[in-house]
């Protein structure tokens, strides 16, 4: 009930003063480039995908606005420059680091993109990652589905869903470094007078922190220009809706390993965890660009991708 008066709230909000940009949906194209997957929209680079092996992590940078072209996430910066744009990994992981700190405290190591859809409406990849220390056996694999799509001038999509399978039997202790997350350039921080919320409406990071909600957006002012960035999680991902880590000096991520029962999950060797999310790039701020109704949007499309794969499976069940 929370989140549908939430949604209501701010489905009456109309702006008043703003340019809406055409529906019509984008054409993007992808390419592999060196150690990066390029994304363009309409021809304008929107995104790439870097793995390089000296990277911790596969990671999106940059994450370019639509008004602006310029990016709306930043690759490093103070404080913490080891949040990386947009990107997916954990502290903890059987003592080892899959975050932050040196490389040979564990690395995420894309195995090469592959790129399924190349252009149109949609282009979509996948990614096989491991999860290991220099000279060591991996001991998780990750296998990455992402989709990108521009239903308009004012929005781009990233779908991404990530499955882990431990190697071996795998313990991720309590920690806030984990899963997925964004940190945004400085001058869309609330720091720099940008807006953090969530579906509930609550803001900023007094408000949003360790509060469970479906989505946060984070949006700013640059050179006169309103853009931001929200997440959403998926309502089929363990932990729904998971409590957020969020920082007014622009980081924000749904994270459930700093909330763990007894302070610690396993997960034994073979036990898939499958979590999916949303990225909306977006022209204006959260009213401006509709994010409660977008995340409306989201629901119905997770419940008919479900229906679909169960679909599926029942079809090509032995008879």
């Amino acid at each position: 009930m929370r989140f549908a008066k939430a949604v209501l709230l701010a489905a009456v909000c109309v702006p008043a003063l703003f340019t809406i940009a055409t529906a019509e949906p984008q054409d993007l194209s992808a390419r592999i480039e060196n150690d990066q997957l390029v994304v363009t929209v309409a021809d304008k680079l929107f995104t790439c995908y870097k793995f390089s092996h000296d990277q911790k992590y596969p990671y999106f940078w940059p994450v370019n606005g639509p008004r602006s072209n310029q990016t709306v996430t930043t690759e490093t910066s103070e404080p913490y420059p080891h949040h990386h744009s947009l990107f997916f990994g954990c502290d903890r992981v059987n003592g080892g680091n899959y975050w932050q700190d040196a490389n040979a405290r564990g690395q995420i190591l894309s195995q090469t993109p592959q790129i399924v859809r190349e252009s149109g409406r949609r282009i979509v990849f996948t990614d096989r990652c491991l999860w290991k220390q220099p000279d060591k056996d991996p001991i998780l694999e990750d296998r990455r589905w992402i989709a990108i799509s521009a239903p308009s001038e004012d929005i781009r999509i990233i779908d991404i869903h990530i499955s882990l399978l431990p190697l071996v039997d795998v313990q991720i202790l309590k920690t806030n470094h984990s899963l997925f997350a964004a940190r945004v350039v400085p001058e869309l921080s609330v720091a720099s007078g940008g807006t953090l919320i969530n579906a509930e409406g609550q803001t900023t990071e007094k408000g949003t922190f360790a509060a469970a909600s479906p989505w946060c957006d984070y949006s700013g002012a640059r050179d006169g220009i309103t853009e931001g960035l929200a997440i959403f999680q998926s309502p089929a991902n363990r932990w729904f809706p998971a409590k957020w880590f969020t920082r007014d000096y622009g980081f924000f991520s749904p994270t459930p390993m700093y909330w763990l029962e007894n302070d610690k999950l396993d997960l034994a060797a073979g036990e898939r965890l499958g979590l999916t999310y949303r990225v909306i790039v977006h022209a204006g701020n959260h009213i401006t660009a509709d994010i409660p109704g977008r995340w409306t949007e989201y629901v119905d499309w997770t419940k008919q991708m479900t229906e679909r794969r169960q679909n599926q499976n029942r079809n090509n069940a032995p008879q």
